[in-house]
C-alpha cells in the first residue's frame, strides 16, 4: 500500500467532495442525495462509499435545523399507533376490522387518535393477528 499516494486521493476526493464526510449546508445535502441516488444504481461495487455518504446524510438530518421540528415529531409519535396504522395500511384495514383485537370502530378510532392507549390485551391479540412481535406495539 503506498500511504502517500493514497493521502493524495483521499484529500483530492474530499476537496471537490467534502460532502461526503461532513454536510454544511442545503447545497452540500442536496448534492450528497443527488450522489447517493447514483451511487445506488451500482450498489455492490459502491457499497464502501454508500456508507460513507449516508453516514454524513444521517448525520445532517439528525442535526440540522431544517429537520428539527419533523425529528421532534417522530420522536412524540406512539410507536404503537405508528405500527397500527402500517398494519392497516398494508392490509387495507379499517377502523370495523379489529373487533376481535381491540374492539369497535369508536375505540379503534380513539386508540388511532391518541385518546386512548393499546392494553397488553390489545397488543397480544394485534401480535397475534398479524404474527409480529409484541414488542413493536410497545413505545
Amino acid at each position: 500500500m503506498n500511504v502517500a499516494r493514497l493521502k493524495e486521493q483521499a484529500k483530492s476526493l474530499f476537496s471537490s467532495a467534502g460532502f461526503l464526510t461532513h454536510i454544511h449546508d442545503e447545497e452540500d445535502y442536496e448534492s450528497a442525495l443527488t450522489l447517493m441516488d447514483e451511487l445506488i444504481e451500482d450498489y455492490d461495487e459502491q457499497k464502501p462509499l454508500i456508507e460513507l455518504l449516508s453516514l454524513s446524510i444521517e448525520r445532517w438530518e439528525n442535526e440540522s435545523e431544517e429537520f428539527s421540528e419533523f425529528n421532534a415529531n417522530i420522536e412524540s409519535l406512539d410507536s404503537g399507533v405508528s405500527v397500527l396504522r402500517v398494519l392497516m395500511d398494508q392490509n387495507k384495514l379499517n377502523t370495523t376490522d379489529f373487533k376481535n383485537e381491540i374492539g369497535g370502530k369508536s375505540m379503534v378510532s380513539m386508540i388511532l387518535n391518541n385518546k386512548r392507549n393499546l392494553t397488553l390485551e390489545h397488543i397480544k391479540a394485534l401480535s397475534n393477528r398479524f404474527g409480529v412481535p409484541p414488542q413493536l406495539f410497545i413505545s
